[in-house]
């Protein structure tokens, strides 16, 4: 990984973050701000660290983390963060810098997750329901 030439965006939660750092996900919680840029200088990456409040650093010291502050609890679910990593790909693809691409996929997917809670608490039996209705699993 250390050798390649594209600009990287990483997008760990806290699980796959400490696995990343050798370290337990409790440890990760507790530091998310050290955690993600320990990572992002580590792998020399721009890291998005998924969580209730996600972070964005780019790696060197100079840089501050960027916080996003859109989301929901919606996006705690199976295969939403793919939809997050496709995201900045797509974004990454078109042009923009790592650090740009991952903090705007990280507001628009929380935006997105707003839009499809429309207002509701999120409940894990209304998201089946909802997949369900639409075709899904």
């Amino acid at each position: 990984m250390r050798a390649r030439a594209a600009p990287t965006v990483l997008t760990p939660h806290a699980g796959e973050a400490a696995a990343l750092l050798g370290a337990a996900r409790e440890e990760v919680e507790a530091r998310r701000l050290d955690a993600v840029r320990e990572l992002a200088g580590r792998y020399g990456a721009t890291v998005l660290l998924k969580g209730s409040t996600t972070l964005v650093a780019d790696p060197g010291a100079g840089a501050p983390v960027r916080v996003n502050p859109t989301g929901t609890p919606w996006l705690a679910t199976a295969g939403s963060g793919d939809v997050l990593s496709g995201l900045a790909g797509s974004l990454l693809a078109a042009g923009l810098a790592a650090r740009d691409a991952a903090s705007a996929a990280a507001y628009l997917h929380g935006l997105a997750a707003r839009r499809a809670a429309r207002g509701r608490r999120w409940r894990r039996t209304t998201w089946r329901r909802r997949c369900r209705a639409r075709g899904g699993t």
